[in-house]
């Protein structure tokens, strides 16, 4: 294994015993037909199940929506993408020149679905204990602070139910810009709330993503002590 993938190995706390599979969970699609997409299927099957099985036991009260709701709070793409970067997965990505011009080390679908390649290249090296292990360590901050049922809720919904509340009309998203070529899009929403001076803004990589910001701006806006960091 190359010095780099090493230092990845190390910070994972895992030695592979075939290290080609570290090297293929880090190779993109657009670099050769033997990439990470076959790793990051079995890597997604075995997070989510991981997961699901520290939920179940360390949230004995929860129903079944609200472990679903953490679930997807924990595996989905930002939270995938931001273990990636504590990881500094991105430098060890292999992409296709086209990637590495457009910025491809620091998108959250590539880091994010590397992480899923790496847990999935874990699995088949070492087996479900290894990976799960490694699961748990990656996850072991958020697995201990796991966020309440009214966090889970995304921004749109808190400041939806905050009007309604107040008697206040419901806000409108009106998209005012798209910036960026196809891949790699920036979208800038504007939030407002009728016979509110207030207007917001949120911008992200997707229309929905920015909705949620520009309603995150405005919920504290209107009421800082409603507002709480942005969960999507």
């Amino acid at each position: 294994m190359s010095d780099p993938l090493d230092q990845l190995a190390s910070q994972l706390g895992y030695r592979f015993r075939k290290p080609e599979l570290l090297e293929e969970a880090v190779t993109h699609r657009s670099v050769s037909e033997r990439n990470n997409e076959r790793l990051e299927f079995l890597g997604d099957s075995i997070l989510n199940f991981v997961i699901a099985d520290q939920l179940f036991h360390r949230q004995p009260e929860d129903s079944e929506g609200g472990l679903s709701r953490l679930r997807a709070s924990l595996v989905n793409r930002e939270t995938l993408a931001s273990i990636a970067r504590q990881l500094d997965l991105g430098t060890h990505l292999r992409l296709g020149s086209g990637e590495r011009k457009s910025g491809g080390r620091r998108r959250d679908s590539i880091l994010s679905d590397a992480l899923e390649g790496v847990l999935g290249a874990v699995y088949i090296d070492g087996g479900f204990t290894a990976c799960r292990d490694l699961i748990v360590r990656l996850y072991a901050t958020r697995l201990e602070n796991l966020p309440s049922a009214a966090e889970l809720k995304d921004p749109k919904t808190r400041l939806q139910e905050y009007l309604q509340s107040a008697r206040l009309s419901l806000p409108s998203y009106e998209v005012l810009d798209i910036a960026g070529k196809a891949h790699d899009q920036t979208f800038r929403v504007e939030c407002r709330v009728p016979g509110i001076e207030q207007v917001t803004i949120g911008e992200a990589g997707s229309r929905r993503r920015a909705e949620q910001r520009g309603a995150e701006a405005m919920l504290k806006a209107l009421n800082p002590n409603e507002a709480d960091q942005d969960h999507d």
